[in-house]
């Protein structure tokens, strides 16, 4: 099963190996037929405290790092690896 890949903004990395990730979703709603914006903060694994406040990073499904991180940041690397096994 593929992993789920979301996109936000970086609202904290005041802790270590953790920043918490904004991530909104736009949709229409049902009936009112309106434009509609929700947002969730997702914890996210950061092993080397790259991102910073305000910038825009991608983070993917992972398994349990702790009770509120089940997130990790997407890194080049991570996306290189991703491709050379999918070429294969």
């Amino acid at each position: 099963m593929p992993r789920r890949v979301l996109q936000g903004t970086v609202t904290s990395d005041q802790n270590d190996k953790t920043i918490t990730v904004l991530v909104e979703r736009r949709f229409t709603h049902p009936v009112l037929k309106k434009t509609i914006r929700k947002s969730k903060k997702y914890r996210a694994h950061d092993e080397n405290n790259t991102a910073k406040t305000g910038e825009t990073v991608r983070i993917r499904e992972c398994a349990p790092i702790s009770k509120m991180k089940r997130w990790e940041l997407v890194t080049e690397e991570m996306l290189a690896q991703d491709a050379a096994i999918s070429k294969e």
